[in-house]
């Protein structure tokens, strides 16, 4: 197993994993792996685990699909499990299952994280331990955010009960994730916040456009993908 530089939870008694998702073909951005845009100089997909380990996440499952050869060779320093999805194409529930696979079964709780969240930080991710340690009796933390118009809408990465994790691989697979939090709101905690950090990805080219007007930065493919059209 991968495990984080040696660190686990933050008060010694409660041990975290995490799947990090890779895996997509990143077809609306004429078929590059935009977990390698680049921010600072840094893969986003390198910004994800740095985030995980500084937040003291003891273990991470690294799922990948398309692109894997390239998105390998820039975590490959990096300790973690890494899995292939051999059908990428079926879905992201088929990485999520795969991925909770992966990791070890004495966990206490596990998250679930996307390569393409360029703004996740280790305190984004500290937040989310923080808020799952203060759920009472509910199964999953999902952040909340709250947008400058009031609207509100569910943002990543998530994180649930080790429990959970069992009782969806032991079931047919078709309520994981998103489809079992709509199935069971009841059961969830929502971490309210106004961290935009949770609700920002990247999907097209115009997404790309939007990163640099809100937060003045720009994020740029690595030179090996520069050339192709997105």
């Amino acid at each position: 197993m991968g495990c984080l530089s040696g660190i686990h939870g933050q008060d010694g008694h409660m041990t975290v994993g995490a799947v990090l998702l890779a895996a997509g073909a990143g077809s609306r951005m004429g078929g590059k792996p935009k977990s390698l845009l680049e921010l600072g100089g840094v893969p986003l997909v390198r910004r994800q685990l740095i985030a995980l380990s500084g937040a003291g996440v003891d273990e991470v499952a690294v799922v990948l699909g398309h692109h894997a050869p390239a998105i390998e060779a820039a975590i490959g320093q990096f300790p973690f499990t890494l899995v292939r999805n051999p059908a990428p194409d079926d879905g992201q529930t088929s990485s999520v299952r795969l991925g909770l696979q992966a990791l070890s079964p004495r966990l206490d709780a596990v998250i679930v994280a996307l390569a393409d969240q360029p703004l996740i930080d280790a305190q984004d991710i500290t937040a989310l331990i923080s808020a799952f340690r203060k759920r009472g009796d509910k199964a999953m933390v999902v952040p909340r955010v709250k947008a400058a118009d009031g609207s509100t809408a569910p943002g990543n990465p998530v994180i649930f009960d080790a429990v959970l994790r069992d009782q969806w691989l032991a079931g047919s697979g078709d309520l994981t994730g998103r489809k079992w939090r709509e199935a069971n709101p009841d059961r969830v905690s929502w971490l309210e916040t106004e961290n935009q950090h949770y609700r920002m990805d990247i999907d097209t080219p115009e997404d790309l456009l939007r990163f640099e007007e809100v937060t003045g930065h720009r994020l740029v493919w690595p030179p090996a993908l520069a050339g192709m059209a997105a």
